[in-house]
């Protein structure tokens, strides 16, 4: 993503909420609008390709979470990051489960919502502290008592629970002091072993068996 600007799509009903993130991302640099739209369904037709897509939950018509796996075939190159009021747990489970790449409060500080999108951006999975502290909360009350048979070295447990905590391979690279291809490298091996095709998925298997 380093080489062009970071394309930006956005999918909320609330108008003066979307004008201002809209707003927001064109005055970024190293950021640009790839549309604003106030329904999934508007989106899935009109949006062209993006890097990262901001949407509400709560839409008008197919919610945010029901329409996730549609926007993923539709767009399987974007981090899909939720942006919603609800911070309970169902929601929360639900988002992550249905492979949403961050899940982002709407009272985020602008500067920290900028920061989400470079994150997601940049391969990390973006979360408000409150979704992070509900999700470690959620992961041990349902942790189960038994594993799967899924053989991790240390090295990509490791790197797992880093993905899990919200890092992105930079920060990875940075907190184990390997290289960016290094961590990329590990992060397949990991996909392959969970049968997952991206860092979302990985998250949401590594909650839901208790893999870390």
């Amino acid at each position: 993503m380093s080489n062009h600007l970071v394309r930006v799509g956005i999918v909320e009903d609330n108008e003066s909420f979307r004008e201002g993130i809209g707003y927001m991302i064109e005055s970024t640099e190293g950021f640009a609008l790839s549309g604003k739209y106030e329904s999934l369904e508007f989106a899935l037709e009109f949006m062209p390709e993006s890097d990262v897509i901001l949407m509400d939950i709560n839409l008008p018509g197919k919610s945010g979470i029901e329409g996730l796996a549609e926007m993923k075939q539709k767009q399987p190159q974007a981090q899909i990051v939720m942006m919603t009021v609800f911070d309970d747990d169902a929601h929360i489970s639900r988002a992550i489960i249905a492979g949403a790449s961050g899940y982002i409060l709407k009272r985020t500080p602008p500067e920290r919502l900028i920061q989400a999108v470079r994150d997601a951006a940049a391969g990390g999975m973006p979360m408000s502290p409150a979704v992070a502290r509900k999700i470690s909360d959620l992961y041990i009350r349902f942790a189960p008592d038994e594993q799967p048979d899924i053989q991790l070295t240390p090295r990509e447990k490791e790197i797992l629970a880093l993905l899990v905590d919200g890092l992105n391979f930079t920060m990875i690279a940075e907190k184990l002091f390997i290289s960016f291809e290094t961590v990329r490298n590990h992060s397949r091996k990991i996909y392959e072993k969970l049968h997952v095709h991206s860092k979302s998925e990985a998250v949401a298997k590594a909650l839901k068996h208790g893999l870390i």
